[in-house]
């Protein structure tokens, strides 16, 4: 077993998620497919707390590009960069749960929308999640149209995505370790 292999694989499985994160993110800034909303600010504070661009995205990204680095060296007897990638990948693992934990936030809060008394709120911020189980509630929300749905479904996308993208660095400290204390290769040449 090759532990740079696995950190190759480990690498190149977590830029899809790293580009799911970012454009989950920058959806959330536009309810409706609109502009308007981010010009008025009536966007919520999760999404500008930018979970998915900074926790998914860039705290995720720059670990999956050392991870890839010390993978593409194969047979490198090199420990002392498996040790740094256990480093970096526990800044990746850090990033997807900053992810998460806004995204769960942005979910459980619901979204900023005009309701019925004409004015912009939260009305499901102390729902608890249950609103999300009761389509007909969503009907509070009259502007923009069809948020509760656009908001649900990228929050639950992005906290897939911190969770795998967790999964996979906490894979990776374990690979580290592995590399660091056995070698990073078991190829043995023959004569």
């Amino acid at each position: 077993m090759c532990t740079g292999k696995c950190s190759l694989f480990i690498a190149i499985s977590l830029y899809p998620l790293v580009l799911l994160s970012i454009l989950c993110n920058i959806l959330l800034f536009f309810p409706d497919w609109s502009t308007k909303y981010v010009k008025e600010e009536h966007i919520t504070n999760e999404v500008k707390y930018m979970g998915g661009f900074i926790g998914g995205g860039v705290l995720v990204l720059i670990p999956a590009l050392y991870i890839h680095l010390t993978g593409e060296q194969g047979c490198c007897a090199n420990r002392f960069g498996m040790f740094f990638s256990i480093i970096f990948a526990a800044v990746g693992a850090a990033g997807a749960v900053y992810s998460f934990v806004v995204a769960l936030l942005g979910l459980s809060n619901g979204p900023l929308c005009r309701t019925s008394s004409h004015a912009w709120e939260q009305p499901f911020i102390d729902k608890n999640l249950r609103y999300l189980k009761n389509p007909n509630s969503w009907s509070e929300c009259e502007e923009p149209k069809n948020v509760v749905q656009f908001n649900m479904g990228l929050f639950i996308t992005l906290m897939v995505a911190s969770v795998l993208q967790g999964l996979l660095c906490a894979s990776q400290v374990i690979n580290g370790f592995v590399g660091c204390i056995c070698g990073t290769c078991n190829d043995k040449q023959e004569p």
